[in-house]
């Protein structure tokens, strides 16, 4: 029974190939008989074929009208009967084989344009291996729990979000980035699901379920994306009903006036295929073209709005900046050596639950510092942690938990530098006297040249950061980012409202990384999520999600959408045109109905390839736009590299800070 239904399913999706090699054998028996003289021979297997054809063109036409949509395969069903009436039975064959070979073409186009969508399903996991009573066991991938402990061999998905335990992975990660080169991640640092191990066998601590992984996030956004229509599909659809009508009436009055054989020849290239199949063709072309380049779209209908789309807002941390607190500056006071201050807050902060912990361990690390396990550890909320590293007495924290008295000068620097940067400023004592001070910022981006040259190639005229930060600092970064007008200290309300009133001047885009930012995303034009960070409910409010964590993939995905929409244009206008004119010629009498059913399979062929070209978008096209801007990019990216180069030059995140 099982090796049946596989065949049925088989033959069903492959009923175009079927249908086509079918009618085409028959169109070559029948010639051949022909020619050695059995006419009457011909005309049955042309018949054959022709009510083979008929039957299919009635099959299509149900479909249709199940899928709440009007069989425009009526105008082919009347051509093949008019042909077969008047007993142009060549012509009919021919009909048969030019309405099999557009719904095969048809069917080769849909799937090679969403190959790339469906890639991401295809590589979806369904095992996973979990450490279990010091062995490791095959289990299904919805059992795997945050927490548990899974062995990632090599050449095998992530299958559920993580970090890193013991040795390091060594990722793949150009599935979701675009970035063919492996990246090395050390022991707890966090990976996403989707990524292929590509070094050795390494373990890892799950964070989330199969579905709430990243990955699992994407294959849904695919899921959705494909079964979308977009209004411009569904505007092709009404034009091709209203082209129906007049093909009708016009078949009508050349019948009247000229007779039935001319009538079906109207009929035969009367055909509305590059309406239903080159828009669509288009849209799903360029969907597949965003999902490489970084973007996964939620559909053909939020693709056409993105096209129109002249203005974004973004907020500051995480587009512009890197959005995670790494340390900039070490600045030391007793003596203490920036590099021996920092190894021992590195090891007294591998205790640490302060969200800033991370971020001093990880900088420790990039200096190759030897940590070490500190012992009686202390922390307070609010103030700080304390514990012995090495034999000494290591506080972190509030300047006052430092055992800072008063105001030194070298503080009062630092503090100063924190207000006017927006940064966090982490105070040191050693053994009872001050030690220094750990500064952590988050500068600016080395590319936001290129990502804000990016944006304005893609045809985004107008850029707006809107931010919660105070205003001195957004405006600080605004100004050396070249962005159009800077809106700070605005609260989630704040950027609705600024979303309501740049909406009544252009179709807006809204870039969000996080929970506040979800409602502002659900209410702009084409909301945008930065998933690449895991931003789980801006995902699910948005129309459209960055799988990498760059901003600059966002203007090429704008170029994509409004190339998609022009092509789409194209082929339609182009196509209908000269059906027209094949339909004035019929009339005339200028074309019998077998050219006539030549010269639209050759139409029908023209628009699908036309639209197909959607497909063949690539990064040099994207770049063009942006050569001319990209002297300033360099010089925008140089100028943000200096601001965080002052002690350990890596960018970080604004957080809630520990000093006073």
């Amino acid at each position: 029974m099982t090796g049946v239904r596989a065949k049925l399913t088989w033959f069903g999706d492959h009923v175009p190939l079927v249908f086509l090699a079918l009618t085409t054998s028959c169109l070559a028996a029948g010639g051949a008989l022909w020619l050695y003289g059995e006419v009457s021979a011909a005309n049955a297997v042309w018949l054959a074929a022709a009510l083979t054809g008929v039957g299919y063109a009635l099959l299509a036409m149900a479909s249709a009208l199940r899928h709440g949509r009007v069989g425009v395969d009526l105008i082919a069903l009347l051509a093949l009967a008019g042909a077969v009436a008047v007993h142009e039975l060549l012509a009919a064959v021919v009909i048969s084989v030019m309405l099999a070979s557009g719904r095969a073409l048809e069917s080769w186009a849909a799937g090679r344009a969403d190959r790339d969508l469906r890639a991401l399903l295809e590589r979806s996991p369904r095992t996973a291996r979990r450490y279990f009573d010091g062995s490791v066991r095959t289990v299904p991938l919805d059992s795997v729990e945050p927490g548990d402990v899974l062995l990632v061999a090599p050449g095998e998905v992530v299958p559920v979000d993580g970090e890193v335990l013991g040795r390091p992975a060594v990722l793949d990660e150009s599935a979701l980035t675009g970035e063919a080169r492996p990246v090395e991640h050390g022991a707890g640092d966090q990976v996403r699901s989707g990524v292929v191990n590509a070094g050795n066998p390494f373990d890892l601590r799950t964070t989330a379920t199969a579905k709430n992984s990243t990955y699992a996030g994407i294959v849904r956004l695919v899921a959705q994306a494909e079964s979308s229509q977009a209004p411009f599909v569904r505007l092709a659809d009404r034009y091709a009903l209203w082209f129906l009508g007049v093909t009708l009436a016009s078949a009508g009055v050349v019948l009247a006036l000229a007779g039935a054989t001319r009538a079906v020849a109207v009929l035969v290239v009367a055909t509305p295929c590059p309406l239903i199949l080159a828009a669509p063709v288009a849209m799903v072309s360029g969907l597949s073209v965003s999902a490489r380049r970084g973007v996964v779209v939620k559909g053909g209908a939020v693709l056409e709005r993105l096209a129109r789309c002249t203005t974004l807002l973004f907020d500051k941390t995480g587009t512009l900046t890197a959005g995670h607190p790494e340390v900039t500056v070490v600045t030391t006071t007793g003596g203490w050596q920036a590099s021996d201050l920092l190894c021992l807050a590195g090891s007294l902060d591998q205790e640490s639950r302060h969200v800033l912990a991370d971020a001093v361990v990880a900088a420790a690390r990039q200096r190759n510092c030897r940590l070490t396990p500190p012992q009686q550890v202390a922390e307070v909320p609010g103030q700080g942690i304390s514990g012995l590293v090495d034999g000494h007495e290591v506080r972190l924290g509030k300047a006052t938990w430092a055992g800072i008295t008063g105001t030194p000068d070298w503080a009062k620097s630092a503090r100063d530098r924190a207000d006017i940067e927006g940064a966090s400023t982490v105070f040191a004592g050693v053994d009872g006297k001050p030690a220094g001070v750990l500064v952590l910022d988050d500068p600016i981006r080395p590319d936001t040249g290129r990502t804000i040259a990016a944006l304005r190639a893609g045809g985004i005229n107008r850029i707006v950061m809107v931010t919660g930060d105070r205003r001195e600092v957004a405006e600080t970064v605004g100004a050396k980012t070249g962005v159009d007008e800077v809106l700070a200290e605005r609260t989630p309300e704040g950027k609705l409202d600024v979303v309501r009133a740049e909406h009544e001047h252009a179709p807006t885009i809204m870039v969000g990384d996080g929970i506040n930012d979800a409602p502002a995303l659900a209410l702009a034009d084409v909301g945008v999520a930065m998933g690449a960070r895991g931003a789980t409910a801006a995902s699910e409010a948005a129309d459209a999600v960055l799988t990498v964590d760059r901003l600059d993939c966002l203007g090429e995905a704008a170029t994509v959408a409004r190339r998609t929409r022009r092509i789409a244009t194209q082929s339609v206008i182009t196509g209908m045109a000269m059906s027209g004119a094949a339909m004035a010629a019929a009339a005339a009498g200028l074309l019998p109905a077998v050219w006539g059913a030549l010269l639209q399979e050759l139409i029908d062929v023209m628009v699908i390839l036309n639209a197909l070209r959607a497909l063949r978008f690539t990064a040099d096209e994207g770049e063009t736009a942006v050569q001319d801007d990209r002297h300033r990019g360099q010089a925008t990216g140089g100028q943000a590299t200096r601001l965080a180069s002052a002690e350990l030059g890596t960018p970080a995140s604004q957080v809630a800070r520990r000093d006073a």
